[in-house]
């Protein structure tokens, strides 16, 4: 059986943005990889067609001697050393790093501009409120992200772990104001997460055509296929992504297993692909701390699934 294929590219919607469907997460950059294999996993995602990329001004600064920026260090080196700021689309984030957090106009423009520095670019093409603030009022925080687009700084903006009302109340607000506009959200949601995307958030983000960009897509490296009973991981992750590892999680990986061997390709693949096939998503988020894990992943961007192997992927990964 050969693999369904698709355009590997798609639109943000509202936006003129042409992003890679998988699009590669910045939060090991710093941690678990350091420059040199970061920048190695970074030319393995562009030479495979990758041009999408996701960080925040905290990556890593949970690291013991960093204060973060980090990531967004390694990757404006890397695209200056490789001439490449021109095709890869960066999104980057505010609200959370220490001393900068909330979503207060004067803490967006202090927290971008430094983004800016460390990245090297003068324009953030996709800029996160990375956790809602409600001690902001959301038109305040809409106000400083749009003067931000106003002066060219930031070209869209989107939101990261909004509650559903959130989300649609800050999406009235740009329409009764004329103010920015979220147009993509990034929410935790994978096969073995489902229940706090699907329902509500799924529902606004269909009826207001807001892109999902999932972050924990492989929850933590568990739909990777490398946890298995008995085996041994060496990761950071490793805890989290063993707590999956339960009767349904066999039963999921085993139905991942098939279907991957079918279209001669990785289970990350798979899990990313079943992501894809959701209606509302548009790129799903995966890190990489080499670039053979590089590789397991860039394959979703053109698979397609049939309908039958949806079906049998979500009786997998339903609770019995």
């Amino acid at each position: 059986m050969l693999s369904g294929t698709m355009t590997p590219t798609q639109r943000l919607p509202h936006t003129d943005l042409d992003v890679f469907r998988v699009c590669l997460g910045g939060n090991v950059f710093g941690w678990t990889a350091n420059e040199e294999e970061s920048c190695a996993v970074l030319d393995a995602y562009a030479s495979g067609g990758g041009n999408f990329i996701d960080t925040a001004d905290v990556y890593a600064s949970w690291v013991p001697g960093q204060v973060g920026g980090e990531s967004e260090s390694i990757i404006g080196r890397w695209m200056a050393s490789r001439g490449l700021r021109n095709r890869i689309i960066v999104a980057t984030k505010v609200g959370l790093l220490s001393g900068l957090e909330g979503l207060a106009p004067t803490t967006i423009r202090r927290a971008a501009e430094a983004s800016l520095r460390r990245l090297g670019v003068d324009r953030i093409d996709l800029y996160y409120a990375h956790k809602d603030d409600p001690k902001t009022p959301l038109e305040e925080t809409l106000r400083g992200f749009d003067a931000l687009v106003r002066e060219g700084k930031v070209r869209y903006v989107a939101a990261s772990n909004y509650t559903a009302p959130r989300l649609a109340e800050a999406l009235a607000i740009s329409s009764r104001t004329g103010l920015v506009r979220f147009v993509a959200l990034q929410p935790h949601y994978n096969l073995v997460h489902r229940g706090e995307y699907e329902g509500e958030l799924e529902a606004v983000c269909a009826h207001e055509s807001v892109a999902c960009v999932p972050y924990f897509s492989l929850a933590k490296g568990f739909l990777s296929g490398k946890y298995r009973p008995g085996a041994e991981v060496v990761s950071a992750r490793a805890d989290s992504a063993r707590a999956y590892l339960d009767e349904r999680g066999v039963r999921l990986l085993a139905a991942l297993d098939a279907i991957a061997a079918a279209h001669h390709t990785t289970v990350a693949a798979v899990s990313l692909a079943w992501l894809l096939a959701q209606p509302t998503v548009v790129a799903p988020i995966a890190s990489a701390r080499t670039v053979d894990q590089v590789r397991e992943l860039l394959p979703a961007a053109s698979l397609v699934l049939s309908a039958e192997e949806i079906r049998r992927i979500d009786d997998g990964s339903r609770s019995r």
